[in-house]
């Protein structure tokens, strides 16, 4: 869905849902926002500066560092263990070496309630689990905003709770920025500030 009257002041620390019907437009502003597509016009701003000027190798780089994403399906690889999949990020851009990228990824773990699962395979994990181990890899590069895909579509509604409490927490301890996009009531009623799309445009801009 093409985007048209969205214009959207999003500040450090807010946690953020972006809801609408299917076709409104959701995934294609997430998509903008995490540099994986780039808007024919108007303007993308991070931290004052401008995304639309930067080349596609550059906005690659600038979305490696300072972007993070959590899928509904998790995206664990499955060769990897735990700790192997969170500190990833910190492997691929080389800003660590491995003590300290192993440090970071078991710090992360302490922090979504997975000390001592460390060495364990994604298949030998809960639903509820794997998404907690998505969400300490997309912090684990200490990102300007976390962007979260359906993030409970394929959690029961305990485990959905349970995850969204998590991020809720990471949210309010850590002033990490989370934007949603969802259709679940659960990730609505904790949303501080909710934008409704519809056809391309923001129908509403509720803050809590």
């Amino acid at each position: 869905m093409a985007l048209g009257a969205v214009d959207l002041d999003i500040e450090k620390g807010e946690y953020l849902a972006v809801v609408g019907p299917s076709g409104s437009g959701k995934t294609t502003l997430l998509n903008i926002l995490g540099c994986l597509d780039v808007p024919t016009s108007g303007r993308v701003v991070y931290d004052g500066r401008e995304l639309r000027a930067l080349g596609e190798k550059e906005l690659s780089e600038y979305r490696k560092l300072h972007v993070s994403f959590i899928f509904q399906s998790y995206n664990l690889i499955p060769v990897l263990t735990v700790a192997e999949n969170v500190e990833l990020p910190l492997v691929i851009e080389r800003k660590r070496n491995g003590a300290q990228a192993r440090a970071k990824a078991l710090e992360l773990l302490s922090a979504v309630g997975l000390s001592g699962m460390e060495n364990r395979y994604p298949r030998e994990l809960s639903g509820g689990q794997e998404q907690r181990v998505a969400i300490a890899r997309a912090l684990v590069k200490d990102p300007i905003v976390v962007l979260a895909d359906e993030p409970t579509a394929n959690l029961d509604s305990h485990t959905a709770e349970e995850i969204v409490e998590l991020m809720k927490r990471i949210n309010a301890e850590r002033k990490t920025t989370f934007i949603f996009s969802t259709h679940d009531r659960l990730v609505m009623d904790h949303a501080r500030r909710i934008v409704t799309l519809r056809d391309g445009a923001v129908t509403s801009d509720e803050r809590r």
